[in-house]
């Protein structure tokens, strides 16, 4: 496969028409969009004059190709555009949402990591007992239950019940920590709940399949005790396969955080996104997916170099 170096600029080769596809989507899902953002502009008066000079000023009376050429152009120089509604750039109203959701994600993945991984270990070492089904049972339960009901119900239990946590809203870590941390521990459990159950399962996979090779089998002829075969020589190979799949499924975690941003009102790429559509804030709505991309694409490279710098058959 190369050196490292080669390795990275053809993952590169391969995410810049990977880009270039997504922005294309984004730009053309628009059109499905009902509505005519200079109707709403214009206000209810809707007066004609003012609607005209709406789609001259956005130039939206413009073909759609070059409004996307435009687009495309603008972004090359870093540039995502204005918001039509807030006035604001929408490079900046991500930047002040990114850090909530990315804030959100990052602990949905650790819940997913403390619960899934060490989860799917003992279902693999207690294979075929109730440990092992337990943990399957939960697993399954994970990836079926939607997590809007799951938020609902953990509102009215921890929060209307109990009044342990808040049931909505947001606080800065910067501001109050405890909040903050508060504010985000039912949110960020739901969303990492699905997570959790992937991990569970790939990893009791990965380790019933190291623990039947055959150099496990030489560690236990050799008399070594079990809980050291699996420490150290089980759990490092096989945790690698997961290890990849988690920056993989932070990716993702990003871009499903929009239902559970809703359900717990937390002001980050869900509350951007939704108000975005339903005002038909273009340039919002492409530039949040766009990031959202991006920062998916960036993982999965993340992804592909931790498995290189730890599988030696990639350097070969």
């Amino acid at each position: 496969m190369g050196s490292l170096p080669a390795f990275i600029a053809r993952r590169l080769l391969v995410a810049l028409p990977t880009l270039l596809v997504v922005s294309f989507i984004v730009f053309g899902l628009q059109l499905l969009l009902p509505g005519d953002p200079a109707l709403l502009l214009a206000g209810e008066d809707r007066d004609p004059q003012v609607i005209a000079y709406m789609r001259e000023l956005y130039r939206l009376d413009e073909p759609i190709w070059v409004q996307y050429g435009d687009w495309v152009l603008r972004l090359l120089q870093g540039d995502l555009g204005e918001s039509i509604r807030l006035k604001e750039s929408v490079g900046g109203l991500i930047a002040t949402k990114l850090w909530v959701t990315a804030e959100l994600a990052i602990l949905s993945m650790l819940w997913a990591v403390a619960i899934g991984v060490p989860a799917g270990i003992v279902a693999a070492v207690k294979r075929d007992t109730i440990w092992d089904w337990t943990a399957s049972a939960i697993g399954l339960a994970g990836l079926s239950i939607p997590n809007f009901w799951l938020g609902i119900m953990m509102i009215l239990f921890f929060s209307v019940q109990l009044g342990w946590l808040p049931a909505s809203g947001y606080v800065s870590p910067w501001e109050d920590p405890v909040g903050n941390l508060a504010a985000l521990a039912m949110p960020s459990f739901v969303l990492g709940s699905g997570v959790a159950a992937v991990l569970m399962r790939h990893t009791r996979s990965a380790m019933l399949t190291v623990l039947n090779a055959d150099y496990i089998r030489t560690a236990r002829a050799k008399g070594l005790a079990e809980k050291r075969v699996v420490r150290r020589h089980a759990l490092r190979n096989a945790l690698v396969p997961v290890v990849t799949l988690g920056a993989i499924q932070l990716g993702e975690l990003l871009g499903g955080a929009v239902l559970t941003e809703q359900v717990f009102s937390i002001p980050g790429f869900g509350k951007l996104i939704v108000d975005a559509v339903f005002n038909r804030d273009y340039a919002v709505v492409q530039g949040v997916v766009l990031v959202t991309a991006l920062a998916f694409i960036l993982l999965n490279l993340v992804a592909d170099l931790i498995y290189f710098l730890v599988n030696p058959r990639m350097r070969g």
